[in-house]
């Protein structure tokens, strides 16, 4: 059965879980709102959405430098008390994003940073290049949105592969932490910085580098 997005609207009110989940949970029940709720209440997820409105003050901020000193990030993760951010648990996470931030090159937070100029710009790109590849005008808009969406999955935090798991998204790993520990947990802003940035040099797969420190 196909996931519309009035069942994924619908499955979203109903539990006050992200978008992303109520689409995912959809596809994997063929559809069946009410044994979404369920895998979503059994998962924790709804009530972690719950959460996400809950003022996130406390947290840390961390660092991680890669090996040979070639990029180092600062992010700062919040969570709702010093307690919390003082556990093994979320110090874990903190870390784990970091670590993300340096692997994955992501640009901003979430979508919403994205600019209206840039995204004009993005589309217009798009466009060209669907023209000239010679896809009919009626689907061009289409393809534009989708190519978007990858974008967005690109640059955004939030929406890239996690690492450590990419059938995970960052924030999915985000909204499970905060199912199990019980607090909202939020990333408010990160700075990365690679040696010789837009300096001529030799080029290297730093990702690759970065993942293998993870394993």
């Amino acid at each position: 059965m196909a996931v519309t997005a009035q069942m994924v609207k619908e499955l979203r009110e109903r539990t006050g879980a992200g978008m992303m989940d109520c689409k995912k949970v959809l596809v994997e029940t063929d559809g069946d709102v009410e044994k979404a709720i369920e895998f979503l209440r059994e998962r924790g997820l709804a009530a972690a959405a719950k959460k996400a409105g809950r003022i996130a003050a406390e947290g840390l901020v961390d660092s991680y430098i890669h090996p040979g000193g070639r990029v180092g990030v600062l992010v700062e993760v919040n969570c709702e008390t010093d307690f919390v951010a003082k556990t093994e648990d979320y110090q874990g996470l903190v870390r784990d994003i970091a670590m993300q931030i340096a692997a994955a090159k992501p640009e901003y937070v979430k979508r919403e940073e994205v600019s209206a100029d840039i995204l004009e710009k993005e589309k217009a790109i798009y466009r060209a290049q669907a023209l000239e590849e010679g896809k009919p005008e009626k689907i061009v808009d289409k393809i534009v949105q989708g190519r978007i969406e990858k974008y967005y999955k690109e640059v955004c935090l939030l929406e890239q592969p996690f690492i450590k798991d990419p059938d995970k998204t960052v924030q999915d790993v985000i909204t499970e932490a905060i199912a199990r520990i019980g607090e909202n947990i939020s990333v408010r802003r990160f700075a990365r910085f690679e040696r010789g940035e837009g300096l001529e040099k030799r080029q290297c797969d730093l990702a690759a580098e970065v993942a293998a420190q993870l394993k």
